[in-house]
């Protein structure tokens, strides 16, 4: 069954629930949570292929809460659709390089923890005074732009997927909530097409075991995904994602100190 307990799947499944749709990085606090565990990521694949995989848990939460909208506003997928395509480029065309030497990378994760965080800062400022309260109202070559902004995010592990997303509609203009939905909704095809991919060149060299396992961390990754999900948004409403830029850097430094001496 490889390096890997059950319970140790469930823990880090809680924390990918806990993580993807908040701009904190999953990625980041996985990674860590690899080290802590004792879990070699850098040097075994299943363990990086479970690291994509347990997505898919958050994937069907999104599904679930969102579905409705979904099946009613045509809009939205073309916003969607339109955001999607320069993330799929950059992802399909630079996938053997995310995988192979970026992913689990200590010193890649905790610069983008840090220097994200400050980003933020400023961006949630300009939140302020944002001109568009929903997605569908934004041009859509701005729309482009933040699937250009979440393409990055998948090339740099501590950017955060959601971070990036809704760093870039802050940016451009769109209010806290707008742009955290969005980073939801946009979430769908992004992350199917990612963790599909993976576990399609990936399933043949899953070991003994390894299906258990990654079932385990899908089913604690959507139950709180849904839960994570429906609490940021009441929070950035009367917060604002300043309390996440903050911890964002905390949390680099603290990474830095135990795992780049």
């Amino acid at each position: 069954m490889g390096p890997m307990s059950l319970w140790e799947a469930l823990l880090l499944g809680v924390v990918e629930g806990l993580t993807e749709f908040l701009p904190v990085s999953s990625t980041g606090h996985l990674t860590l949570l690899f080290h802590l565990l004792g879990l070699p990521i850098q040097e075994d694949p299943f363990l990086k292929t479970f690291l994509i995989a347990i997505q898919l848990g958050a994937i069907l939460a999104i599904l679930l809460l969102y579905g409705r909208r979904f099946a009613v506003d045509r809009a939205l997928w073309l916003r969607i659709g339109v955001a999607f395509l320069p993330t799929a480029a950059m992802g399909f065309l630079l996938y053997p390089l995310i995988k192979g030497k970026i992913l689990g990378n200590d010193g890649i994760v905790v610069f983008f923890l840090f220097s994200v965080g400050l980003v933020l800062l400023l961006a949630d400022r300009l939140a302020e005074r944002a001109r568009y309260g929903d997605v569908l109202e934004l041009p859509l070559a701005q729309v482009a732009l933040i699937g250009v902004f979440q393409g990055l995010a998948a090339l740099f592990p501590g950017t955060s997927r959601s971070g990036a997303t809704i760093l870039g509609g802050l940016l451009l203009g769109l209010r806290r909530k707008a742009a955290a939905e969005f980073s939801f909704l946009l979430a769908l095809p992004t992350m199917l097409a990612a963790v599909g991919y993976d576990l399609l060149k990936s399933a043949p060299a899953v070991p003994q075991g390894g299906w258990n396992l990654l079932g385990m961390g899908f089913l604690a990754a959507l139950v709180t995904a849904l839960l994570t999900v429906r609490w940021m948004l009441s929070f950035v409403e009367r917060h604002g994602f300043r309390p996440f830029a903050y911890y964002r850097m905390a949390l680099a430094l603290v990474y830095a100190y135990f795992f780049l001496r």
